[in-house]
């Protein structure tokens, strides 16, 4: 096993050319081929990718007075606003988990990918909380979210180790704020454009096991729940490693940064390096790279995770 930290960073990166680009994407169509099983590392760059954008036009859509009241610019920072009172709070976090977990995101990059490994023996481990794998038909038992889940609200109390499904009250969030549905069932600013910036306080969640307030379900400090749903993932997650340990395994990561490096990243330069079967493949446009003692195994490609899955 080689050191990380102490460990020089090449990899085969692509240079700009198609041609280099083209070489790269035959290496990655060869060893998915070839694999086994293959093993997906997602982060919030394949989202992107797919079209959840948290800024622009997607923002102000959806968010456009909360842009004027408060000015916030995009839905990241939005998470963070300490808003006056527990009605504009679960306005807005209605809105952000509505539009980020309940609506597929606008391009096919997900079932793009399904597409490519639905046939393989696979498993995606992710920090994304936005459910787009489910969303797009991945096996919900072939993934294990880390972070959390849009999906699920949690007691502010972390004592309560269990989490709550809160589609059922975020649709009603969205219905008392004015939103309406469209031909497709998805909820839509009016057309005259009016919106409330708040919910009624009788929606306000609250944790049905001790009445507590409720939270989202995101890891953002120690008091984040691993639920038993969690816990049953993250075993099968380590099952899928420990049997293909010396198999031949795509490490697939797609659009991880260095945020959270120690979840996806190193842990699959690790997998790669300690088995002379596996291959490691990278696609994050601006950050790709690999420590050199596998580069011979592995492929980093520069470029829009959409057009390169695309392109097989």
């Amino acid at each position: 096993m080689f050191n990380i930290f102490g460990s020089g960073i090449s990899g085969r990166l692509i240079s700009g050319t198609q041609e280099d680009q083209d070489e790269q994407i035959r290496g990655l169509k060869s060893a998915l081929d070839q694999a086994d099983a293959v093993l997906i590392g997602a982060g919030s760059g394949l989202s992107t990718a797919a079209g959840f954008t948290y800024s622009g036009e997607r923002f102000q859509k959806y968010f456009f007075d909360f842009a004027a009241r408060y000015g916030i610019r995009d839905m990241y920072s939005g998470g963070f606003y300490p808003f006056e009172d527990a009605e504009v709070y679960w306005a807005w976090w209605s809105r952000h988990i509505y539009y980020n977990r309940y609506v597929k995101a606008p391009s096919d990059v997900y079932p793009t990918l399904l597409a490519l490994v639905k046939d393989k023996d696979y498993f995606v481990l992710t920090t994304n909380v936005d459910h787009q794998f489910q969303l797009a038909g991945f096996d919900k038992k072939r993934l294990f979210y880390t972070q959390g889940d849009y999906g699920l609200l949690q007691s502010v109390n972390p004592r309560i180790r269990k989490t709550y499904d809160n589609e059922e009250i975020i649709m009603r969030m969205m219905e008392a704020q004015g939103f309406v549905k469209d031909e497709n069932g998805i909820f839509q600013v009016p057309e005259n454009g009016s919106l409330k910036m708040r919910v009624p306080s009788e929606l306000i969640p609250k944790c049905p096991d001790d009445g507590s307030n409720m939270t989202m379900n995101l890891r953002c400090d120690n008091t984040f729940v691993e639920d038993i749903g969690w816990h049953a993932a993250q075993k099968r997650y380590h099952d899928f490693v420990r049997r293909h340990a010396t198999m031949r395994v795509l490490y697939l990561e797609l659009g991880v940064g260095m945020n959270t490096p120690v979840i996806i990243k190193y842990p699959f330069w690790q997998c790669t390096a300690a088995n002379k079967n596996a291959f490691y493949a990278c696609i994050n446009k601006g950050e790709a790279y690999c420590p050199e003692e596998i580069a011979k195994r592995s492929v980093c490609i520069d470029g829009d995770i959409g057009e390169v899955l695309k392109s097989f």
